[in-house]
C-alpha cells in the first residue's frame, strides 16, 4: 500500500506538472475538431458560414441527422462500408499472423533476405499500384463489387511486420514443448502462438478498421454505383462544387465517426498494449 502511494507522489511530482500540461494542451487541440464537427451538425446552414463563426446555434437543429438519410442510401453506405472493414480485417489477421509465424518461427532458406523485400513494399506509395490495381479488377469483372473493396487490402505488410515483432518475443520453448506433443507447425500456430498474440492481433486489428473506415480513394476508384459505395464516398457527394450543405455533411460525419471512435474506447488498452509490446524485440 506505502509502495502504491509513493508511486502515486512520484508521479505528480511538480517537475512532471509541464509534461501533463502539454499532454492536456495537446489532447484538447485533437479534441476540439470533433467537437466543432459536431457543433456545427446541429447549426443551419446560416449559422455554419458566419463570421466571426457562431460557436453554439441558437436551436439546435437535430433534424439535420435524418435529413442525411434522407439525401444518400446511407443505411447501404453503412453495411458497404461494416462489409469492406471486416473482410479486411478478418483476411489481414488471418494471412498476416501466418506470414508473421513463418518469418518468425520456421527457419528456411532466404528467410531474411525474403522478409526485406517484403518490408520494401512499404516504401511504395499507394498511388502506384492504383493503375495496376484497377487494370486487375476490370479484368476480373470486378468494378462495382464487394470483391473489387476487399480482395486488395487483405495482406499488409505493416500487419506482417507487427505480428512478426510479437512472435520474436514468445519463448521458442512453447514451440519445442508442443512438437514433443506431436504438433504440426499449424498446430503451433493456431493452438500455441495465436492465444497468446491477442494484444497484437487487437491492435492490427483496429489499425485495420481505421484504415479500412476511412478509405476513400480505392472505393471512389472502383465503385461508381451507389448500392456499392462506402460511406467516405458517400460523403464526399455532399460536398457540392459551388454550394456546400456543411450541417449536413458534419452530421454525416458524426454518424460514420461514432463507431470508430467507440471501438478505440472500448480496446484502447489492448492497443496501447499491443504496440508497445511488439516494439520491444526487432
Amino acid at each position: 500500500m506505502n509502495m502504491q502511494k509513493s508511486v502515486a507522489r512520484r508521479s505528480f511530482l511538480p517537475a512532471s506538472w509541464p509534461i501533463h500540461g502539454c499532454l492536456v494542451l495537446g489532447s484538447c487541440l485533437f479534441v476540439v475538431p470533433f467537437l466543432w464537427m459536431i457543433l456545427t451538425s446541429i447549426k443551419t446552414l446560416g449559422e455554419s458560414t458566419l463570421v466571426p463563426p457562431v460557436i453554439f446555434p441558437a436551436v439546435p437543429q437535430w433534424s439535420n441527422y435524418s435529413e442525411v438519410f434522407n439525401t444518400l442510401p446511407f443505411v447501404t453506405y453503412y453495411i458497404n462500408t461494416i462489409l469492406m472493414t471486416a473482410g479486411r480485417t478478418i483476411g489481414q489477421l488471418l494471412l498476416c499472423s501466418l506470414a508473421a509465424y513463418a518469418f518468425a518461427r520456421i527457419e528456411f532458406p532466404g528467410r531474411n533476405v525474403l522478409f526485406i523485400l517484403m518490408l520494401s513494399v512499404l516504401m511504395v506509395p499507394s498511388y502506384v499500384v492504383l493503375l495496376p490495381q484497377y487494370i486487375i479488377m476490370k479484368d476480373l469483372g470486378w468494378i462495382n463489387t464487394l470483391q473489387a473493396l476487399i480482395v486488395p487490402g487483405l495482406f499488409s505488410a505493416f500487419g506482417t511486420f507487427l505480428l512478426r515483432q510479437f512472435f520474436l518475443t514468445l519463448p521458442r520453448e512453447l514451440d519445442e514443448a508442443a512438437k514433443l506433443d506431436g504438433a504440426n507447425h499449424f498446430q503451433i500456430y493456431w493452438s500455441v502462438i495465436l492465444p497468446l498474440a491477442k494484444p497484437a492481433l487487437i491492435a492490427l486489428a483496429i489499425f485495420v478498421c481505421l484504415w479500412s473506415w476511412n478509405d476513400l480513394l480505392w472505393p471512389l476508384v472502383v465503385t461508381d454505383s451507389p448500392d456499392k459505395m462506402t460511406l467516405s464516398v458517400g460523403l464526399a457527394m455532399l460536398q457540392g462544387e459551388h454550394l456546400t450543405d456543411f450541417p449536413i455533411l458534419m452530421a454525416g460525419a458524426v454518424l460514420a465517426s461514432w463507431p470508430m471512435l467507440a471501438m478505440f474506447i472500448f480496446w484502447q488498452r489492448h492497443f496501447i498494449e499491443g504496440i508497445a509490446i511488439t516494439g520491444t524485440k526487432g
